[in-house]
């Protein structure tokens, strides 16, 4: 989704969303920024660590094993990873598959905020408390109430993806484009695995 400043008004464009995710913050951009097909995390061996670090940030454990594995498309292998990053310098890094914007918005003030972008492939720990923690600063960026049918997780899972301008956008009831239309229903296929993962 493309918003175009038009006069006092906003413009909302469905054509390519690619661009507009990274300049917004957002933690990931899409298949855009995979790496070579060939492989696809596990985010549920994780579940304990979703599970302890989504209770802590005050979002919704479900919610970020579904993210986990909508993000799981590519493999999350260190050195795959870093291999991609010299041939595009801002991909995205982890399970959690976060740029290095949204991490150092989600790490200010918070106990890892000593941590660096980098350690990303090689911490799933790191990257899964960082990605609990940017749902939750986006979380409060939603307004009380929004308009249309999207749910508060829906939502979030599109500022994930899309940005906050774009999530807040959303939720003014402008239309999801194709890209993100394609991540939610990703979410709604994972969302049930995610669920039982999460309760054990």
């Amino acid at each position: 989704m493309v918003l175009v400043l038009a006069g006092a008004g906003v413009v909302a464009c469905d054509p390519p969303e690619t661009g507009s995710a990274r300049a917004s913050g957002s933690a990931t951009s899409g298949a855009e920024d995979s790496v070579p097909k060939g492989g696809g995390g596990q985010p549920a061996r994780y579940a304990p660590q979703v599970v302890r670090h989504a209770r802590a940030a005050g979002i919704d454990p479900q919610l970020l094993m579904a993210i986990l594995h909508n993000e799981s498309y590519k493999p999350h292998d260190s050195a795959l990873e870093r291999a991609w990053q010299k041939l595009k310098p801002d991909s995205a890094f982890g399970i959690a598959n976060m740029h290095r914007a949204a991490f150092d918005e989600a790490k200010q003030g918070r106990d890892f905020a000593d941590r660096d972008w980098q350690e990303l492939p090689d911490d799933p720990d790191l990257a899964i408390r960082a990605a609990a923690w940017h749902l939750h600063d986006l979380a409060a960026q939603l307004p009380a109430k929004w308009a249309g049918a999207l749910t508060k997780n829906e939502l979030l899972a599109l500022g994930y993806n899309a940005g906050a301008g774009n999530m807040r956008a959303f939720a003014r009831g402008v239309r999801p484009g194709s890209q993100a239309s394609s991540y939610l229903d990703r979410l709604h296929d994972n969302w049930t695995r995610a669920g039982r993962e999460v309760r054990g």
